[in-house]
């Protein structure tokens, strides 16, 4: 049985590989992906300033030199969904991905310990809110993903709380858990583990 750290904890060795610095964390590097469907690879690609030529193959774990270096973003693709790793964006700009019937999920860690988790239909945003305080959340309709959440802790708990609390890592783990759901697919073996492509930018 999977922890319920284990999308945290598998996303984080996958991508701070050994020999980087100890102190980098999700929140540090400002981790940010969305997944989309609808829109085909080419519009993705104009949407994110990718340069489709300079496709190659690319794991998850490869990614993070690569982006440091020229700005490369990773690219999945799995049963219509286009997964881009930096890749979150604005609301607005997630909003934007899922207009002419299209869907997007995200989620977004900034450095100031702040996570944003957006799922947006049809040039609409559904739902919103930071996966550590799931009760203020946002949206057309804030209730839409209840049943896909059903099972997974994401409230910080209280410091007083000593018995079974709920920690930053479960909580990310939760939102990449209802993200997978969302999506139907694992995002450990369809996505963090599974090769895919790596693409430069036109700029």
């Amino acid at each position: 049985m999977r922890s319920r750290t284990h999308l945290h904890d598998l996303l984080v060795s996958t991508i701070f590989t050994e020999g980087l610095d100890a102190e980098m964390d999700l929140w540090v590097l400002g981790f940010s992906a969305v997944w989309i469907k609808g829109p085909d690879l080419d519009a993705v690609a104009r949407a994110f300033s990718l340069d489709l030529a300079t496709r190659e193959p690319c794991h998850l774990s490869e990614i993070l030199d690569h982006a440091i270096a020229d700005g490369s973003h990773w690219v999945g693709e799995v049963d219509g969904w286009i997964g881009v790793v930096p890749g979150h964006g604005h609301r607005e700009f997630l909003r934007s991905l899922s207009e002419g019937g299209g869907e997007a999920v995200g989620l977004c860690m900034d450095i100031h310990g702040h996570a944003y988790f957006d799922h947006a239909r049809d040039g609409r945003i559904v739902v919103s809110f930071d996966p550590q305080w799931p009760q203020r959340r946002s949206g057309d309709d804030p209730h839409a993903l209840d049943r896909l959440m059903a099972g997974l802790r994401f409230q910080i708990s209280d410091g007083d709380v000593r018995d079974d609390p709920v920690e930053d890592p479960e909580s990310i783990s939760s939102a990449l858990a209802l993200i997978g759901r969302v999506i139907g697919s694992d995002l450990a073996e369809d996505w963090f583990l599974a090769r895919h492509s790596r693409f430069g930018t036109t700029h």
